[in-house]
């Protein structure tokens, strides 16, 4: 079984209070009553509420007073105005602290039980759209908390090779310097070669040949080191 809908009526006259307990007890609502506005601000500090109905004309603190108060401490609280004074400027300043309705005296059970559900049932609609878009921040909240992790992780990732990837491009620049003018210097040699008589260039590539394969041995992986260092640095260097 639910937990019933609790009520503040805030009014100096008993009758009205009471009028609201015969009508909403025993249909989901519990009724509890307070004599001013002081006495209904220290209820609502201590106790919790589905709504509040509230006279405007009371001893002390006005009923559009505690309206403003209520509304000020806690927005979502459906807030009634009950009252015999129903004139156009308390209607205007009622509406601007933002009061759910304003009921005019005298009241029927049907004003009492309508408005009463209306106020709780907007108050539940309100805890609702709060419960559903917790999952939703949460989410969103964890996918902005593992992306900074995965920056994190990127960085010291970058941190630790740096100094290996800094030792290889030191190591291997000089080969691939190397490698590169060995390159040219063959390309530059076969285009000398290529003014020769056939019969000596076939002596002159046979007798190279174990050379040139020695040195493309040697000189091809410490290209691939240059190279692996260079691509290295560019990518650390995007990071």
């Amino acid at each position: 079984m639910s937990a019933p809908r609790k009520i503040l009526v805030v009014d100096d006259d008993p009758i009205v209070g009471k009028s609201f307990d015969r009508v909403l007890t025993g249909k989901g609502y519990a009724v509890i009553t307070a004599h001013d506005g002081e006495d209904a601000l220290r209820k609502l500090a201590s106790e919790s509420y589905d709504a509040v109905f509230t006279d405007i004309k009371m001893p002390g603190m006005s009923g559009i007073e505690v309206a403003e108060k209520i509304k000020a401490a806690k927005p979502w609280m459906p807030v009634v105005i009950v009252t015999g004074y129903g004139t156009e400027a308390n209607r205007a300043r009622a509406a601007a602290v933002g009061v759910s309705d304003f009921l005019q005296k005298p009241l029927s059970p049907e004003m009492i039980e309508g408005s009463a559900a209306k106020a709780t049932n907007a108050a539940a609609a309100v805890s609702m759209a709060d419960v559903a878009a917790a999952p939703v921040e949460e989410a969103a909240t964890s996918a902005t908390e593992e992306a900074k992790s995965g920056g994190r992780l990127k960085n010291i990732a970058l941190f630790l090779a740096a100094p290996f990837v800094g030792l290889a491009y030191v190591v291997a620049m000089p080969f691939a310097a190397a490698a590169m003018i060995a390159w040219f210097g063959a390309k530059a040699l076969a285009r000398k070669a290529s003014a020769l008589p056939a019969n000596v260039k076939k002596v002159g590539l046979f007798a190279a040949s174990p050379f040139l394969g020695l040195a493309f041995i040697l000189v091809l992986p410490l290209v691939g080191i240059g190279a692996l260092g260079y691509f290295a640095i560019k990518s650390r260097r995007k990071g």
